[in-house]
Order: C-alpha cells, then structure tokens, then sequence
C-alpha cells in the first residue's frame, strides 16, 4: 500500500514538474515574440518620418528667413521693408538648416520636378518639358522608401502626368501609394466641390457659390495632408505636399488679399530702362509674347497678391508644424521646404521663370531635423534639386542601388559645423538645352547658343549686370567653371552639346 502512495505522489510530482515546464516554455515563447514585435515597433519609430512641402514659382526673397541674410538691398528688391514675412517656414530654418546656393535643375515646372522625385536631370526622367510624362522605369525616392516599408503619400500639383488640369485619378505612382490627392496641373485659386466632381475656378466665379461649395487649392490641398498624417502618423511615413501657388495668376485670397495693401511696393531697381536697353538673348523670354517683346508696366498689386499668397502658404505650414508638434513627431520628422523655380517679379524687366537669372534659377530650400540637424546651420554651397534624392536617402539612412546623377551632400547637413561653405561647381540648364549655367556659391556663367559668355559675381554684383567673361582678372575663374561645365554636360549627356555649338569653344 505504501508503495502505491509513493509511486502515485512520484507521478504526480512528475506530472506537476512536467505542466510546470511546458507553462515556462509557454511565458518564454511568448515574451519573446512580444520582445521581438515590440522590437518591430521600436525599429520603426526609429525610422525618420519625412514632409516635403513644396511650392511653385517662389521667389526665395519671400522668405524672411533669407530677407535675414542678405544685403538690405537684395533683401528688399521692391523697397525698403517692401516683402512678406514668413515665421513659420523661418521656424524650419532657425531650428534646422538653410542653403543659400540652392538651385532648380531648369527652371521650368516639370522638368524641374522630375529632377527633384528621381535625382537626375531633366533628360534623364522622360520629362525635360512642361507636360511631359515622367519615366516609369526609374526609381524616385518614393519608390524606394515604399519598398522599406514606409507609408507614402503626395498631395497637390504633380506635373508630371500630361497638360490637364484639375484632374486627378493619376494611374502610375512614382511610388507614391496614396495618390488620391495627386492633380495633374493648374492654378485656379478655388476649387468647386459638388456631388464629389471637383472643378478649378477663379474668384469671380467662386463669389457667386454657396461657402460650403468652394475652397482654395492651399486649404484644400492642406487640410488632405492633415488627414493622411492623423492616418498614418504611428507608422514611418513619406508624405509630399505641392502647394500650387504663389504662381500666376497672383491671387491671394481673403484675407491675404488685403493683407498687403498699405505695403508701398516699388519696381526694382533693375526694371530701369539703362539695364534693360541692351540684354543677352537668354534673358529676354519666350514663355509669352509680352515678355519677348519688351517693357511692360510695374503691376503694384499682383506684388501684394504674391506676398498675400505667401503668407497664406506659410500659415498652412504652421498648421503641419502644429500637428507634429501635438503628436510627438517633431523631433523625428524631417521637414523641408522649398520650391520647384522661382519667380522674377519685374527684376531684369521679367515676369515668371525660364531665365538662369537668380530670381527664377534659385529656390528655396529649409529643413529640419532635430534629431540629427543642429539648429541654426547655414550651407553656401552650391547644390541642384538633382541632389536631393542621395542626399535625403543617406539623411534617412536608407541604402539603395540605384544610381543618381546627383550628389550625397548628407554630411554638410548632418556635421557640426554651424557654416557650410566650398567652391563646388554644379549646372542647371534651359529646358530644350539652349542655355547652361555653370554655378557655385559664388560665381555664375551663362553660356548660349546665340549669345557671347557672361560671367557673373554674385558677391560684387548680386544684380547680375556686370560680364565679368572678357575681364583679365576673372581669366582663371572663367576657365575654371568653363571647364567643369562642359565636363559635366558630357557626363550627364546634356542635349545642348548636340545641337548647334555654343559661341564658346572649350
């Protein structure tokens, strides 16, 4: 009987020890997967989070940001203290970074921004002009960063999908999965929105509908990036927004529209005629016949349009910057803005873009980074949106094979150094390849099919009106950005070298 007890208490110890092994292994399995998904997580938060917001023909004086850090005079081209004033937008460059030579591939709308989605210039992405369909068999950022798993995103004007306008429905991508936001083209001020059909108008036709039927492109296009953030803000994401303004037809709404008024605007200083009697042939235009044929009047008011406009956009920003902050994405996020080309605004007697002059060529460009950027820092070097892709995929620490025309410029953004200066010579072009412009953040040359060369020191004469190509003393500099020009249009295959020669031999 004894031994019965013993042998029953012996197979039920055995049996306890046995259950209490497998519950052990049970706890432990499972606290690992819960480690290893917890891992998974922790892994994606560490992933940065990326927001372009990204206009179209900004004038990079707009923004006080850089007002901050040129010459009175430049600063305030259409009078003193004549500009708008952009804290929020300053805000991305005082706790992040600001270039100061940065650079549109060719300032046309497409052209530019295929350049700025693929990382190579224009004839390299199936869209060297307006209107044209980008390739889709290169890589962008967007296709990239969706296959490491981000949620991607762009709202707004695209470009790159033909001349319609208003229209959304785009069937390729870029990458970019939710692309329910993503319009073709146009610049109406106000969509009409009924029965869920969406119809681009101006403001005449917009005072005459319900308030519940109309909204303007900024606060629209604002309010979808708003949505998809709140959608996917605990996953990484990649999101683009393409404000269609401040372009033509320089209307801002109220009350921007007014906001602006008492600003006593005056036309620039090189609007006069003894700068404008004699001009290269790059510099007269062709977008339309009034630009090609000469002077035309200082229009005070579309000046206080385009400032109103600034501001509108600048206020969205807030509003992006606002939710980051209330959502503990801030230091996390990368954050830029910039523009796809400039605007003149009556400089050199000019309106819009399409010339190598400053104030159609070069863009603006902030951003930040808390996380990696040190606040404050100030990059002179010269760069293309062509260098955009390598360098936001190495700040992102994303690797790829793809290959880019343009440079990993990372390290000037991610060092300590508070100032970024070097004499590094990059191009931008006309589209159609009629006129080059080798620069660095100093020194621009402009060579033309038709036209004698011109040197410009953007240090001595930031106006660009003085030639310094024939000037004795600018002989080595001269050469020197003539031979990287032309080095660098053979190697990224510039159509230009293919039709007739430029006046210059190298």
């Amino acid at each position: 009987m004894e031994n019965l007890i013993l042998k029953c208490l012996k197979f039920v110890v055995i049996k306890s020890m046995s259950q209490m092994r497998y519950l052990i292994f049970v706890f432990v399995s499972f606290f690992c997967l819960k480690l290893n998904a917890q891992k998974k997580v922790n892994s994606n938060q560490d992933k940065p989070n990326l927001i372009i917001i990204h206009t179209d023909e900004h004038n990079f004086r707009t923004l006080s940001c850089y007002q901050e850090l040129l010459s009175e005079e430049q600063a305030f081209v259409w009078g003193k203290g004549n500009n708008s004033k952009t804290p929020n937008i300053d805000k991305i460059a005082h706790q992040g970074a600001i270039s100061t030579s940065y650079y549109c591939a060719s300032p046309v709308c497409t052209p530019s921004r295929a350049s700025l989605v693929t990382g190579l210039y224009p004839q390299a992405t199936g869209a060297p002009k307006n209107g044209l369909h980008i390739r889709e068999d290169i890589p962008t950022f967007a296709t990239i960063l969706r296959d490491e798993g981000y949620a991607t995103s762009y709202v707004g004007k695209w470009h790159l999908a033909g001349h319609e306008k208003y229209t959304f429905g785009i069937k390729y991508k870029a990458g970019f999965e939710d692309n329910r936001y993503m319009m073709r083209g146009g610049h109406a001020p106000y969509f009409h929105i009924k029965n869920d059909k969406i119809k681009g108008i101006n403001e005449k036709a917009a005072a005459k509908l319900p308030e519940n039927e109309i909204i303007h492109l900024t606060d629209y296009f604002t309010d979808k990036t708003l949505e998809i953030l709140e959608r996917v803000k605990k996953k990484p994401f990649a999101l683009m927004l393409s404000i269609p303004d401040p372009h033509t037809p320089d209307y801002a709404k109220p009350p921007y529209n007014t906001m602006y008024d008492l600003m006593d605007v005056k036309a620039p200083k090189t609007m006069a005629a003894e700068y404008t009697a004699i001009k290269p042939t790059w510099a007269v235009g062709t977008e339309n016949t009034n630009e090609a044929v000469g002077r035309q009047a200082f229009n005070k008011k579309a000046l206080q349009q385009y400032f109103g406009m600034v501001s509108h956009i600048d206020d969205s920003v807030g509003r992006i910057l606002k939710f980051l902050d209330e959502n503990n994405l801030t230091d996390n996020t990368i954050i830029i803005f910039t523009a796809d080309h400039g605007d003149m605004f009556f400089e050199h007697n000019r309106r819009n873009k399409g010339v190598p002059y400053e104030a159609s060529a070069r863009i603006p460009f902030v951003i930040r980074y808390p996380n990696k950027i040190k606040s404050g820092k100030v990059i002179n070097t010269a760069y293309t949106n062509v260098d955009f892709v390598p360098t936001i995929l190495s700040l992102m620490g994303v690797e790829t094979d793809a290959k880019f025309h343009g440079l990993d410029t990372s390290n000037d953004f991610l060092n300590d150094k508070k100032e970024i200066n070097s004499d590094r010579i990059t191009y931008f072009a006309k589209s159609g390849g009629w006129w080059v412009s080798a620069v660095n953040d100093r020194y621009k040359l402009v060579i033309d099919k038709k036209e004698k060369p011109y040197l410009f020191d953007l240090e001595k004469d930031p106006d660009e009106l003085i030639n310094y190509y024939y000037d004795k003393n600018y002989k080595d500099i001269a050469k020197k950005m003539q031979d990287e020009l032309f080095r660098q249009l053979k190697t990224f295959d510039e159509p230009g070298l293919k039709l007739n020669r430029p006046y210059i031999t190298e």
